[in-house]
């Protein structure tokens, strides 16, 4: 059976944002790999009008192109807190996808939806058995937290660096596509929008950090031993 990766956002962009880089290369290495993102209900978000569930499926389908299975929880921006019942929602989510390894977003975040979505993450990735009552929950063996970028993310220090220069292209792309799609405007690559555009400062930032072009930076969510030599 190939290994699940599992990248849990709060909304549609959090890991095609954050993370697309390390998501592709778990798809080049045959993981089954997918997003959970805990917002799947934009009623209340201006943006999107009467788009909400086009949004949806097309964010599915464009992340299905690129090996990606996109699912949503049926949570609604800034009305969704840590409490029993999103507790159990995010568990059972765990549960059903069962991963061998997960991301997640970073706690400390000027965005209450991040905040509260990080909370969620860490407690049903650790304790879906113990939520849900069941002892055949897999929990993933590690967990790691990235960040969502300048005007969000506060405080965080990356210790591990995965080299994405080979992916970059496509990593951009998708992203590019998904934001045009919100947009509802056709994706034109030749003019990257604002997000490619930070996303790439981001990922070149990094890549000078451990000397390679393209990087994406995560934080272990606890230390483990590894063999350097």
């Amino acid at each position: 059976m190939p290994k699940t990766l599992l990248a849990i956002g709060a909304h549609y962009d959090d890991c095609v944002f954050g993370v697309p880089g390390i998501l592709l290369q778990a798809v080049a290495k045959h993981y089954r790999v997918v997003v959970l993102s805990l917002i799947g209900d934009y009623a209340n978000w201006p943006p999107a009008g009467n788009r909400s569930r086009e949004i949806l499926a097309g964010t599915v389908e464009i992340s299905r192109s690129y090996g990606v299975d996109m699912r949503y929880l049926d949570f609604q921006s800034h009305f969704f807190d840590v409490n029993k019942e999103t507790k159990r929602a995010v568990a059972a989510a765990v549960d059903d996808i069962g991963p061998d390894l997960a991301l997640m977003l970073w706690r400390n975040d000027h965005h209450d939806d991040h905040a509260v979505a990080s909370a969620l993450s860490g407690i049903a990735l650790r304790h879906a058995g113990q939520i849900l009552g069941k002892r055949s929950v897999r929990s993933p063996s590690q967990i790691y937290l990235y960040d969502n970028g300048p005007r969000h993310t506060v405080g965080f220090e990356p210790d591990t660096f995965v080299d994405i220069t080979n992916d970059w292209r496509q990593a951009s792309e998708w992203l590019g596509r998904v934001m045009a799609l919100v947009r509802n405007e056709p994706f034109d690559p030749a003019n990257p929008d604002g997000a490619m555009q930070t996303k790439e400062a981001i990922c070149r930032y990094r890549g000078q950090t451990c000397g390679v072009k393209y990087a994406e930076a995560f934080r272990a969510s606890h230390a483990t031993p590894r063999e350097i030599l």
